[in-house]
């Protein structure tokens, strides 16, 4: 499902976020009154899927959280034109950012903004019938779940509204003004009262293909539970629920390891949720969540560039050479995920480019931004490229980790993390125990490379600050509450330590 701008006639404040005015056009509502909520909306079937296309759409905006992922990691350097383009991206690189960074702030209120519509549904899911709604609340289960996980992957506690008589997470907004009265929760308990019940409920009602591309399905729900399972070392849940989705998924593994980020590859068998992107309408600075477009490609993109193939773009996210040298001999993956200018430069005729700001010779070849397309208004901002959320490769190496790290089964580990090597032309790994695991977190890095994983990977598994330059542990570990929305919470919630 190519997700689209809709003007809907949606009487509430659901685009109001939890601390703060939505900053964009009116791309997806009209807000009137609140009291209205009731007599002009969720009386029919298409109310419900109007709004859960705006529920969709915010997953647009998570651009920047797998922009981010990457440069907060040890895999690339921010880049850009110089020292000072886009100062909040540059200090999450060299680890020095504070509370008041302008895209930690995006992240935290884009995130909430996707909360919200998806409650805004929830809300409401009383008050019309219709054959067919159950799927609607679990698309709109799955999706809260999904921003939730990135809200605690990026700050930990998070606010969750409760029931006030039992505590309990409820079907709620959260209206501006809700911050004088909620609290941050532990992570703990909004992975289990929120995200996983949310994706156990998902799980048991979505079917594995869906009539439309791009929605949530039993496939996406079982992997994303998966993952949180392992971020919180469930080793055991994980593994059951991601092998259940190996044995009975309809995934596989494309063989061509090459195509698969090709825009003419998308929605391929190795695709178990994947971010919609078009190139129909553009965006600019002032409001790049409103993009249809995957702005992290134009961000990716090499600067001033002339020649076949590519088209330019701002030279952000740039691969070190360290993680380039770092794929074994014969590693088919290395050349199909990261793109050496000089070498390509010396191999087309009229390639030219300008240096950018922490120039390395490496670019991320997964998403930088091709020629074609429509000309839209700013086109290195509205790029159709998908973004591979949850690749088949990932469930493989995720389902081998928690075999292995939950001391359930190396044998299966093994023969997991050997089709992902098979592909990648790389010969298969006999080791055990410690040895194995090693082997799982080097493929881990090969094989998701420019796919925003990286940093959260080495958090999970306690190796960040040996990887990364700058990390303190006990502090980066989580990125800062913004300042703004602890002032408008009246101070009531507590910083992140070290913050």
């Amino acid at each position: 499902m190519k997700t689209r701008s809709y003007t809907l006639k949606i009487t509430a404040l659901f685009l109001l976020l939890l601390l703060g005015n939505y900053s964009c056009s009116d791309d997806f509502v009209d807000v009137d009154s609140f009291d209205e909520d009731s007599e002009n909306f969720f009386n029919s079937e298409q109310d419900y899927q109007e709004a859960l296309i705006a529920a969709y759409d915010l997953l647009q905006s998570t651009y920047l959280n797998v922009l981010l992922g990457e440069i907060a990691s040890d895999n690339t350097l921010a880049g850009g034109e110089s020292a000072t383009d886009v100062p909040g991206i540059q200090e999450i690189d060299d680890m020095v950012h504070t509370p008041v960074n302008q895209q930690l702030n995006d992240i935290f209120n884009w995130m909430f903004a996707g909360v919200n519509r998806a409650n805004y549904i929830l809300e409401f899911k009383d008050k019309t019938d219709f054959q067919g709604k159950e799927i609607i609340l679990a698309e709109a289960r799955f999706l809260r779940a999904y921003y939730y996980f990135e809200l605690v992957k990026w700050f930990g506690d998070v606010p969750v509204p409760l029931d006030s008589e039992t505590g309990e997470p409820v079907d709620r907004r959260l209206l501006f003004g809700d911050q004088d009265v909620l609290d941050r929760i532990p992570k703990a308990e909004v992975y289990e009262k929120v995200i996983e019940a949310d994706l156990i409920y998902a799980a048991g009602i979505l079917p594995y293909v869906q009539p439309e591309t791009g929605r949530a399905t039993k496939g996406a729900a079982q992997a994303l539970l998966g993952k949180v399972y392992l971020f919180q070392n469930k080793y055991n849940e994980a593994a059951s629920v991601l092998e259940d989705l190996i044995n009975n998924g309809p995934y596989a593994l494309v063989q061509d390891y090459t195509t698969i980020f090709a825009n003419d590859n998308e929605n391929n068998a190795e695709s178990v949720f994947e971010v919609q992107y078009t190139d129909v309408e553009g965006a600019g600075f002032g409001c790049l969540q409103c993009s249809e477009g995957n702005v992290a490609v134009g961000f990716n993109g090499i600067r001033n560039y002339s020649g076949p193939e590519f088209e330019s773009g701002f030279s952000f996210n740039v691969p070190v050479q360290e993680v380039y040298e770092g794929f074994e001999p014969g590693d088919v993956r290395r050349d199909a995920a990261i793109l050496d200018i000089e070498a390509w430069a010396a191999e087309n005729i009229g390639v030219s480019y300008v240096e950018g700001y922490e120039h390395t010779g490496y670019f991320n070849l997964k998403y930088l931004p091709r020629q074609g397309g429509l000309n839209t208004p700013d086109a290195n901002l509205t790029k159709p490229n998908n973004y591979r959320a949850i690749r088949y490769a990932d469930v493989l190496l995720m389902a081998a980790e928690a075999l292995n790290s939950g001391g359930i089964s190396d044998d299966r580990a093994q023969n997991y993390l050997n089709e992902v090597r098979r592909r990648a032309s790389l010969p298969e790994i006999s080791a055990v125990g410690g040895p194995l695991r090693d082997a799982i977190y080097r493929d881990r890095r090969a094989e998701l490379v420019g796919e925003g994983h990286r940093f959260f990977d080495l958090v999970r598994t306690g190796r960040a600050a040996q990887e990364i330059q700058g990390f303190q542990t006990g502090k980066h570990e989580v990125f800062p509450i913004p300042s703004i929305e602890i002032e408008l919470a009246g101070n009531r919630w507590e910083q992140n330590p070290g913050y």
